[in-house]
């Protein structure tokens, strides 16, 4: 491209970073939680308002209703950005996050997206959804109208995608690509958004891990025995037996050393192993790796023991997990007394698993499990199945991603994984790269944040020697986007 344009946009963007992070802050100021619907529609409507001022000639917001697990979703918002180019990119947003917990620990209010001092930056901006992902996709939606305003239009034909149930294993937007095949089929490619670790290495990534989510439930109904229709009074445990420690018996038949080991017959039937050019990449990035700044940045008080950390770093991308997301049933108000045995207990479980397992398998073999075990009664609630992608780095959108971390001169290392490339977090990558679709993918950019789920979630707005802010994060978009232009032509 010409580069005095390029340049032009990359000092407007410079000029006018203070409306971009306000843009910023009023979509981290909305609330958008999936799992309690709390300012869902609102946030529908606000990500819609920004397709619009993008001058998106088509924005719909799709209630998509009930999903194929029996779950009504939440909107998924479409926008069409016609510009007359030879090329379409499909570009993927997810406006839902997670609840907040108590606002009183964090440092900022969760919805205030309030800019601070913390170490090692000048100024972050600390709430929900500010690095999941918030932050990074409004960096791309403000390099988009960055390339709008001084260059008069885009160079590429948009479709933008912005789900609410990515925290819900991405239900609604399963039913919105497959209704709308026909028409999302004439995108050449998707991109996503990204960001640096704190020590400014890149991972992009076209691929993903799956990702199997249930929920247990014993209830004395199903069991026959313990309370049935109701809770009961507490003083009957003396003669009556209890549905919630069955509950736990139950669990502790699936793992033991504190989940680290599962226990199901079979679990890891068909787990590729790392191929030689896997354990390359791993051996590389044992460089990039603190272990106790990573321990200090997550707030957790170390990682399992008795493992080197290559052993950790291959078991965190090769290996499958079961873990216990939550457990309720029964009297749950904290402080408060009064005697109840509970009738019914439930708990969460999500599964990470990768190539060439499968997710259905899985759920087999858990069901399998139970009813060895004597727990048939136990029922399984499927939320959702989200199958892993292998990636493919060897194409039109990966490279464009590439040429932008050689321009900004920012070291980036390919995550292993098996067969033809790597893995990477769960996202719903599936349903972009498998059928119907088929479309290659990438997700890379530039910028920083962190503590997505967790108090204090943050997203670097000043950069250092290391790390991008906003404004570099926004014109690494404009270069990836360009490269895609000029490589695709």
């Amino acid at each position: 491209m010409n580069t005095g344009l390029k340049q032009a946009i990359y000092d407007h963007i410079d000029a006018n970073i203070d409306d971009h992070v306000e843009r910023l802050r009023s979509w981290i100021a909305q609330p958008s939680i999936s799992n309690t619907g709390e300012g869902i529609q609102e946030c529908a409507e606000l990500t819609a308002s920004f397709f619009r001022e993008l001058g998106c000639q088509t924005v719909e917001i799709d209630p998509i209703g009930e999903t194929r697990w029996g779950t009504v979703a939440n909107p998924v918002v479409f926008g069409h950005y016609d510009a007359g180019a030879e090329k379409t990119l499909l570009l993927y947003f997810m406006y839902d996050t997670m609840p907040t917990g108590d606002p009183e620990r964090w440092v900022r209010p969760p919805h205030a997206g309030e800019i601070i001092e913390q170490e090692p930056f000048k100024a972050v901006m600390i709430g929900r959804g500010t690095i999941n992902s918030k932050g990074p996709q409004m960096a791309l939606l403000n390099a988009l109208m960055s390339i709008k305003a001084v260059a008069g239009e885009l160079p590429v034909n948009l479709m933008l995608i912005a789900e609410g149930d990515e925290e819900r294993m991405s239900i609604g937007l399963h039913e919105f690509i497959h209704r709308n095949a026909e028409r999302l089929s004439q995108a050449d490619a998707m991109l996503g958004f990204g960001w640096q670790d704190q020590n400014g290495i890149a991972k992009p990534m076209s691929g993903s891990e799956g990702c199997l989510y249930f929920e247990l439930t014993t209830s004395g109904e199903s069991w026959g025995r313990g309370p049935g229709r109701s809770n009961i009074h507490g003083i009957y445990k003396r003669t009556v037996d209890s549905v919630t420690w069955r509950h736990i018996e139950m669990l502790n038949t699936l793992t033991r050393d504190n989940g680290n080991t599962i226990l199901i017959d079979g679990w890891d039937d068909g787990k590729q192993p790392p191929t030689a050019a896997d354990q390359r990449m791993l051996d590389a990035m044992v460089e990039d790796v603190d272990l106790e700044a990573t321990a200090k940045l997550l707030g957790i008080g170390g990682f399992i023991p008795g493992k080197s950390l290559r052993e950790l770093l291959e078991d965190s991308i090769f290996g499958s997990s079961l873990n216990m997301d939550g457990i309720w049933g029964g009297l749950t108000t904290p402080g408060t007394a009064g005697s109840i045995m509970p009738n019914s207990v439930s708990s969460k479980h999500n599964c990470r698993y990768v190539p060439d397992q499968d997710g259905q398998a899985l759920l087999a073999k858990v069901r399998a499990h139970l009813d060895s075990h004597g727990y048939e009664d136990v029922q399984i609630n499927v939320i959702g199945d989200v199958p892993w992608v292998v990636a493919n780095y060897e194409t039109d959108i990966m490279r464009a991603v590439f040429g932008m971390y050689e321009e900004f001169g920012v070291d980036y290392r390919l995550v292993p994984g098996t067969g033809a490339g790597g893995l990477g977090p769960y996202w719903p990558a599936y349903l972009f790269n498998r059928d119907p679709l088929q479309l290659p993918l990438a997700l890379g950019a530039l910028g920083h944040g962190g503590r997505a789920h967790s108090y204090d979630e943050y997203y670097v707005i000043e950069g250092n020697d290391r790390v991008y802010g906003l404004a570099g994060a926004e014109q690494g978009y404009v270069a990836t986007i360009y490269n895609f232009v000029e490589d695709a032509e």
